[in-house]
């Protein structure tokens, strides 16, 4: 299941890469460059925030960008998503290599901006680029595995020892919510206190007068 929704997202992917990649790069290409004279360069050389030519095509470039990056860094999707539109991409690059009327006859709406679009990113290289990004997680083995949530085991109780003592001869401080216990004695056993009475190392003597009368 995990692979076949891979499947349809690489079918999203691709339609992404050919609508909006060629018709945002299309009328990217239509915006004069700075090698030409001051006057039709775009804004007249100045702030492009208000030429929306230029920021609709940025917008359609970043967000096929996006979802492509997302495909490929979100671990728990399959890397089918990102991979067959790399391998589409990297055979038609092959392709235009080989025999450039063939791979061109391919490309469909050539008529329309989208195909016109598209055709300059395979002409200009950048669809074998984002075709060798793309294929990279078909080769970590990590993403081709499920993720299943481990539950967190149970803490294990602590291992008793002879400076701990068991829960039945602890003994505990006489409070609210605790009671006393005490250890068991047998009737021989003599009970004094942990701390008895330091006595005096100089007790009191009787002073005599040497000098009596």
């Amino acid at each position: 299941m995990r692979h076949f929704s891979g499947i349809v997202l690489a079918v999203v992917a691709a339609l992404a890469i050919f609508f909006g990649g060629g018709w945002g790069y299309l009328r990217l290409l239509q915006v004069p460059t700075a090698h030409e004279s001051q006057a039709s360069m775009p804004a007249g050389g100045g702030s492009l925030l208000h030429n929306h030519q230029v920021l609709f095509s940025l917008a359609a470039l970043l967000a096929v960008g996006l979802l492509i990056g997302l495909l490929m860094a979100v671990p728990w999707v399959s890397p089918l998503a990102a991979g067959l539109p790399g391998l589409a991409l990297l055979a038609l690059t092959g392709l235009y290599l080989a025999r450039v009327h063939q791979a061109v006859q391919l490309i469909p709406l050539r008529t329309r901006p989208y195909g016109l679009g598209f055709e300059a990113l395979l002409f200009n290289g950048l669809l074998a680029a984002a075709g060798l990004a793309m294929v990279v997680p078909l080769f970590v083995p990590s993403r081709w595995r499920r993720r299943v949530a481990v539950p967190v085991a149970d803490v294990p109780a602590a291992a008793e020892s002879g400076l701990l003592t068991s829960d039945d001869t602890a003994v505990t401080q006489q409070g609210h919510f605790f009671n006393t216990q005490e250890f068991p004695t047998s009737p021989s056993t003599v009970q004094q206190a942990p701390f008895p009475p330091a006595e005096n190392p100089y007790p009191p003597t009787q002073e005599q007068n040497p000098y009596s009368r």
